[in-house]
């Protein structure tokens, strides 16, 4: 439905209409949220994108191949780990390479570290959101932790731009597996604390327990993908439904939620299934420190200047911190791509929003946006 069309029901029914965004904070991001209310009770929230659109995919189709790296970390700021991931694995596949063994762990490390990194800041303001803030800061002071570690392998501490097309900028620093091993023995007590700090908090249960419920086949319907699909009972996680990079060598286990608090697929699963999943990743870098390769084979062999022959064509899909997230990339005629078209999580979970929204309290509402974990440049490309 057209907004005008809103606004010209709303002038007939009397009901409020109510901008919350874009510089509202609980809207993750410069969005903006038409509320339409009788009173407290929302009648639907319609999402207002395009306030933080960069022409992302445009750039991608305007500089080299290698020059566009560091623009995917501006995909997803707070997991750029993934999008320069889902840029190279595309490339390489144009290019028809293979990526030194060392350097897939190396990526390995540094993802999963991010999609801990990710979910911590989801986990954390999602419970100050509601109204708890104290986790919020325990969750800062983990980050912190893998801030200091991804810094130490990249010089960075936001946007990345380490991996490379054929494999990673550096290698892992002298001692760094005994640090990484060090901070997951301290980190998976924290988990346990986290939980009994306010995951299994009785307020917190009972404020997100049966709230914004989405059922299985709505979730699929909506192209809900990562933990707000796997919340909705669905294990789909493209590491282990199309195994990419060397995540078959790893034996770790898929969260998906059980309604066990409330409703299957309620905002309390979602926020359970980021809290497990951070369990997992833990497992997974455990096992990928132990295997690390002792060559120190980092890159492969890549052309100085990248041509691909006109119009050839790759996909790539990755489990990103917020799903499924896929990069589509035609060749053009020269060392830059024709067309870069990329896939978000946060996208394809705005438009389901509006769905959930209506018959909600207007309070509800911040806490629907917030277990959903969007981000806003991975919706404005």
């Amino acid at each position: 439905m057209e907004n005008k069309e809103v606004l010209r029901r709303i002038e007939i029914s009397g009901d409020m209409l109510l901008n919350m965004g874009p510089q509202h904070p609980s809207t993750h991001g410069v969005i903006n949220f038409l509320v339409q209310t009788d009173g407290e009770v929302m009648k639907r929230a319609i999402p207002e994108v395009g306030y933080l659109h960069r022409s992302l995919e445009k750039i991608g189709e305007r500089c080299t191949y290698n020059g566009y790296m560091p623009y995917t970390d501006r995909v997803d700021y707070i997991a750029a780990m993934f999008a320069n991931q889902g840029w190279a694995m595309a490339v390489e596949r144009l290019l028809g390479m293979q990526i030194p063994r060392r350097a897939e762990y190396c990526r390995v490390i540094a993802c999963e570290l991010n999609r801990i990194s990710s979910h911590l800041i989801s986990v954390g303001t999602m419970a100050m959101d509601i109204g708890a803030v104290t986790p919020f800061p325990y969750a800062l002071r983990e980050r912190e932790f893998i801030n200091d570690l991804l810094e130490e392998l990249c010089g960075a501490r936001l946007t990345y731009n380490y991996l490379r097309i054929g494999g990673v900028a550096f290698d892992l620093p002298s001692g760094y597996e005994d640090k990484v091993s060090t901070f997951l023995d301290h980190f998976e007590k924290i988990l346990d604390e986290f939980n009994r700090l306010i995951t299994y908090n009785e307020i917190f249960i009972k404020r997100l327990a049966h709230l914004a419920p989405i059922p299985a086949q709505m979730a699929i319907d909506y192209c809900l993908v990562g933990p707000n699909l796997r919340a909705c009972g669905l294990s789909f996680d493209v590491r282990k439904a199309l195994p990419y990079s060397v995540y078959p060598d790893f034996q770790f286990d898929v969260p998906v939620g059980k309604g066990e608090v409330g409703t299957m697929g309620d905002a309390w699963d979602r926020f359970w299934c980021r809290v497990e999943e951070m369990r997992q990743s833990c497992r997974i870098l455990r096992q990928a420190l132990a295997q690390l390769p002792k060559d120190s084979q980092i890159m492969g062999k890549v052309p100085r200047k990248i041509k691909i022959p006109e119009g050839t064509e790759a996909y790539s899909r990755i489990e990103s911190a917020r799903g499924d997230m896929q990069y589509y990339v035609v060749a053009g005629p020269g060392e830059n791509a024709h067309r870069v078209k990329i896939r978000t999580g946060s996208f394809t979970a705005m438009g389901i929003i509006d769905a959930l929204s209506r018959g909600l309290m207007i309070a509800d509402l911040v806490a629907l946006i917030a277990s959903l974990d969007v981000v806003a440049p991975e919706i404005d490309r």
